[in-house]
């Protein structure tokens, strides 16, 4: 008789595990800090993440696997590999700078300090377990792991309406969206009897032909749920008011991790699972990425500084042009046999940085200007000079131009991507957006560096508010991250040469 009895991996489950455990930590130690203590919570959330973190060091050496199915040793729900570590890292490095930004915000605004922590070290925890999922099952959980504490994040801010509404549209587009989802997952289940990927893509390959309608319908709705998470379109509707009505950490938090999460949800599905139906997904993702970074760019080039348009928005639909590109080299790998997955991973190591680099600036013009209006910006360089050149060149890396060399070197790799399965339409669309997008980052880089505007006549001084600590290291830590990356691109890029599943 086999035995259904096996170890559990506890160095491979170590990363998810350990920020999971400090939240609970920080949940029950909320009840017995004093008021006056509380900070203590937000640096013992940060200490738990830089260690969740650096327990991914173990595992570089191997591939690791656990839980495993006792007849199918090569059928595993959880699995460590280079993949799953480059994207852990990216997952919990961003929570990491998110918490750095929090220290700060949740002392001034007043948020529920326990609850906040918890709900964040949870989402991380989810988001850290979902690139090592290697079952629909596990897929879905940590989905919605990552997901459910972000909805409570977004609202965490009682009694404003804006972040009420925002975090009640991301709960009810959210939730339609798994549901799809799951719908999905069941009729993939019922095609091919497994919710395991690798046994999954071998059963697919031997679809009868009376289950071959129901296995496409599958396969299209299990995207639905992580194409949600990419805010691509049509599921980006969301974006920019959750984004404005989130609390500052929070929007910079959903525009990375979120996205990480919703993109390594579909090069799951899509390159290990779906191989069989790529004629299905390629076609329908390399629509999506065309729409996605037109869209995205079109509506940022509607925010205007004349017009008191917010920063925060800017960033949001920015965010979604970005999210088009994201989607080029993980459509691109239904048309050809090399792993165009690394151009992804890639691309989102430099948008992790350099995005979470620029919402930790607006964290900083944010605490004289709260409305967050382009407008605040307009001579930030006469007011801080190393935050208004740091700016720049988060902007600089996020068009694609010197010298933030990191962000041209991906733009190339994922269009390079587009050229090479064959997909020449796609390329074209992305050239004419990258050219779309340069607008509005460069007429936001220069207003970093134009006279501020003149005082009215018995109007106040503008008050230089200090710089806290955190804030300060944050922006440091993800400047020097850009240009390291600008000086040697290579630590990233070659990630979309040496491939992550080969």
């Amino acid at each position: 008789m086999t035995s259904l009895v096996q170890n559990v991996d506890w160095v491979a489950v170590a990363p998810p595990t350990i920020a999971a455990a400090v939240g609970l930590v920080v949940l029950v130690a909320d009840l017995f800090v004093p008021e006056r203590h509380k900070a203590v919570l937000g640096w013992t959330s940060v200490a738990g993440l830089a260690a969740a973190t650096l327990a991914l060091i173990p595992l570089r050496s191997a591939d690791r696997h656990t839980f495993c199915l006792t007849g199918d040793p090569g059928a595993c729900s959880y699995t460590v590999d280079g993949f799953t570590l480059v994207i852990q890292f990216l997952v919990l490095a961003g929570a990491l700078l998110t918490a750095l930004l929090s220290l700060t915000a949740v002392k001034e605004t007043r948020l529920p300090a326990g609850e906040y922590w918890f709900l964040l070290l949870s989402s991380a925890a989810g988001a850290a377990l979902l690139p090592a999922a290697r079952d629909l099952a596990t897929l879905i959980v940590a989905l919605e792991v990552a997901s459910l504490p972000a909805f409570a994040l977004v609202g965490m801010r009682r009694g404003d309406r804006l972040s009420s509404e925002a975090a009640l549209k991301f709960f009810l587009s959210s939730v339609a969206a798994t549901a799809v989802s799951l719908m999905g997952v069941s009729f993939v289940y019922a095609v091919t009897g497994s919710l395991h990927l690798t046994q999954v893509a071998e059963r697919l390959e031997h679809v009868p032909g009376q289950l071959d309608t129901l296995a496409v319908a599958g396969v299209a709705l299990t995207l639905v749920g992580f194409a949600f998470k990419t805010a691509a379109v049509p599921f980006h509707f969301w974006v920019p008011d959750t984004y404005v009505g989130a609390p500052l950490p929070i929007a910079a938090y959903l525009s990375v991790i979120g996205k990480a999460v919703g993109f390594t949800g579909l090069i799951l599905v899509t390159v290990i699972g779906f191989p069989a139906y790529s004629d299905i997904w390629g076609p329908a993702l390399a629509v999506l990425a065309a729409l996605t970074m037109t869209i995205g760019n079109a509506a940022a080039l509607r925010q205007s500084p004349d017009r008191a348009h917010s920063a925060v928005r800017l960033l949001a639909w920015s965010s979604v042009g970005q999210a088009g590109y994201l989607l080029v080299p993980i459509a691109a790998a239904a048309y050809t046999e090399r792993d165009e997955i690394g151009s992804t991973v890639a691309y989102a190591l430099m948008y992790a940085a350099v995005n979470l680099g620029a919402f930790a600036v607006a964290a900083l013009v944010g605490r004289t200007s709260p409305q967050h209006r382009i407008s605040d910006y307009r001579g930030l360089y006469h007011r801080r000079p190393a935050a208004a050149l740091a700016m720049a060149f988060f902007l600089l890396c996020l068009a694609g131009l010197p010298p933030g060399v990191i962000g041209l070197f991906a733009k190339v790799t994922v269009f390079q991507s587009a050229v090479d399965a064959g997909l020449g339409w796609l390329a074209v669309v992305m050239a004419v957006n990258v050219v779309i997008a340069l607008y509005y980052y460069l007429q936001w880089t220069a207003l970093l560096f134009r006279a501020p505007e003149p005082a009215q006549d018995g109007a106040p001084a503008p008050v230089r508010a200090a710089v806290p600590a955190p804030v300060t290291l944050a922006i440091a830590v993800t400047g020097v991250l850009a240009v390291v990356l600008s000086g040697a691109p290579q630590l990233v890029l070659r990630y979309a040469t040496t491939g992550l599943f080969q």
